[in-house]
């Protein structure tokens, strides 16, 4: 059965202002014990509304961000300076307005061919990590949007159990773009916390699936696969 903590929030800003500030406070309880940190972001429509918040606080409280390394749990096969692009959204939402160091980020490099742009992805988080196959990487902190049909991630309904073990992959998505990257259900599943925002009209009855004990949406896998998984929300 899935254990999750849900929060409910009245809209996108106080969703993104109060994940921002725990965020914050988990990143910088992480670091108090271990030189380096790993973080998965996410794109989608709440992203740029997080990303913002956490500039702003970084700013007005002058912390710093050395040693948080940044990885993304997915990306669209375009180029960095696509609009498509969720590396885009981080840089220039995050990344740029808080100097984050260009080695401490990490992007899936969607101008490749995706199976390449997988397979590096993978190396690079396996290295950070020292997790030599056929371990599942351990991931401190995983950030995952859901969309309309509870996806996650760029893992979309219906695919098939055997996808659980792999780390990164190629898939072909139902909506556009469609070339994609994603990080895969055996890496959400290793990860120490995986946080959800799930903003946005239209998505009720996708959560409600979602929650339901032995839920089969793409969100609802990735609850059943954990221990516990964080969600912020503000789907009514």
């Amino acid at each position: 059965m899935a254990v999750f903590d849900l929060r409910q929030f009245s809209g996108p800003e106080s969703l993104a202002q109060t994940a921002a500030s725990d965020w914050q406070r988990e990143i910088a309880g992480l670091r108090s014990s271990k030189d380096a940190v790993s973080c998965a972001l996410s794109g989608g429509r709440i992203a740029r509304e997080f990303f913002t918040a956490l500039a702003n606080l970084i700013k007005a409280e002058r912390v710093t961000l050395e040693g948080v390394h940044f990885f993304w749990s997915d990306e669209r096969c375009v180029a960095a300076d696509n609009p498509e692009s969720n590396f885009r959204l981080a840089n220039e939402f995050l990344f740029r307005q808080v100097a984050v160091l260009p080695e401490q980020i990490h992007r899936l490099r969607g101008e490749m061919a995706p199976r390449a742009a997988a397979a590096l992805g993978e190396r690079e988080l396996r290295q950070f990590t020292n997790c030599p196959p056929p371990k599942v990487p351990h991931i401190d902190l995983v950030l995952l949007g859901m969309g309309e049909d509870g996806h996650v991630a760029s893992l979309f309904p219906g695919e098939p159990e055997e996808h659980m073990a792999t780390v990164y992959r190629a898939v072909t998505a139902v909506k556009p773009p469609p070339q994609r990257i994603t990080m895969d259900y055996g890496a959400l599943a290793a990860a120490r916390d995986v946080w959800v925002l799930a903003s946005g009209a239209g998505k009720h009855e996708a959560l409600q699936a979602s929650l339901a004990s032995g839920g089969r949406t793409p969100l609802g896998r990735v609850l059943n696969s954990r221990r516990s998984t964080r969600i912020y929300s503000d789907i009514p």
